[in-house]
């Protein structure tokens, strides 16, 4: 079974109906519900994804926009085929590794090194500014994929 590693944005995505890559997003998570992917997730994602999923349910004006945004979380926690990456000293300086050599925010630098750890795909929703600066630099030592084309 392939494996992924998740980033903050792709699952944003996911619960962002309106969103342009919503539909990709969807069928990502939904080929790791069936049971086609496993789908790894660094504990820096659960935290960012949790912080960005309440504002937007509180923009939203979704009620109890921070008790959504938990069960989010845990449902993520909780499902089949989804796992958390394990915290170890080797995936902490990797990921800090990463993010000193490219100066990438620190939850993305956590998904690069799971995916190397993990041997898995790393799953961003676009090519950002900063992945944009090391791109080939990056793809050389890590598999990464986007939602957008």
């Amino acid at each position: 079974m392939s494996r992924v590693s998740l980033d903050t944005s792709v699952l944003i995505e996911y619960i962002n109906l309106s969103g342009s890559l919503h539909r990709e997003a969807r069928a990502l998570i939904q080929s790791v519900l069936k049971g086609k992917i496993t789908a790894i997730i660094p504990h820096p994602v659960f935290a960012e994804t949790y912080y960005v999923s309440a504002r937007i349910y509180e923009k939203l004006n979704i009620k109890n926009p921070e008790q959504r945004a938990k069960n989010f979380i845990e449902w993520l926690y909780r499902s089949p085929n989804f796992s958390v990456a394990e915290s170890s000293l080797e995936l902490a300086i990797l990921a800090g590794s990463i993010k000193r050599r490219f100066d990438l925010a620190l939850t993305d630098s956590y998904v690069l090194a799971s995916a190397k750890l993990y041997r898995a795909k790393a799953v961003f929703k676009s090519k950002e500014k900063e992945i944009l600066e090391n791109f080939k630099e990056i793809t050389k030592e890590y598999d990464m994929v986007f939602l957008e084309s």
